[in-house]
């Protein structure tokens, strides 16, 4: 099989949600598997003086909109902005390196389970102890679930995802790269789309 598709995003992201509703299909057309890459949008706004979306005069109300209607733009009939928005996600961040180091295709699903608990069911993913339970719907162990968010092993492993996310040029969420090509934004995906198929331009 082909180099993965390298995809960034940050849980708190409404747009990386989005882009992770779509973007294994996108993959499994060209035969690419999908590396998640969780990282913390506070970490990465340090570097480049950015504050969330939803928090910047003038464009914090029409990105709400953009949101709602780029959802039903691709067909994902699950959105809702939470009522806690934006949220810190250090724990379900750590879920899932902790899960990818062990049983990957567990970490893909956990991935799926806490992006929609937080976007579709206004569940508080920043809660640890909320953030294991979700985690354990999708048959990781709870016990040890919650352990790993305090382990200061998957601590320094999810520093070291942020600090490589920011030498890769990761800005935002999602931001994807394919081939050493980078892409931000869910509207994006249609150009990931004909770079996969077509080899760049």
């Amino acid at each position: 099989m082909s180099a993965p598709i390298d995809f960034y995003f940050d849980f708190s992201s409404p747009y990386g949600y989005l882009a992770s509703e779509k973007i294994e299909a996108l993959a499994e057309r060209h035969r690419r598997p999908v590396e998640w890459h969780p990282i913390l949008l506070g970490v990465v706004f340090r570097e480049t003086g950015a504050v969330p979306l939803t928090e910047v005069p003038l464009k914090g109300g029409y990105s709400r909109r953009d949101m709602a209607r780029s959802a039903k733009f691709h067909g994902i009939e699950r959105f809702r902005m939470p009522s806690s928005f934006p949220i810190a996600t250090q724990a379900p961040a750590r879920i899932v390196l902790w899960l990818k180091a062990r049983d990957p295709t567990l970490a893909t699903v956990a991935v799926h389970a806490l992006y929609r608990a937080f976007f579709c069911d206004d569940a508080d993913i920043s809660k640890p102890d909320t953030a294991a339970a979700i985690a354990a719907t999708c048959g990781a162990d709870a016990t040890a679930v919650r352990a790993a968010i305090d382990d200061p092993v998957v601590k320094d492993a999810l520093k070291s995802e942020n600090a490589q996310a920011i030498t890769a040029g990761v800005f935002g969420s999602p931001f994807i790269i394919v081939d050493g090509e980078p892409f931000w934004g869910v509207d994006r995906l249609d150009q990931v789309d004909r770079w996969l198929a077509t080899g760049g331009w």
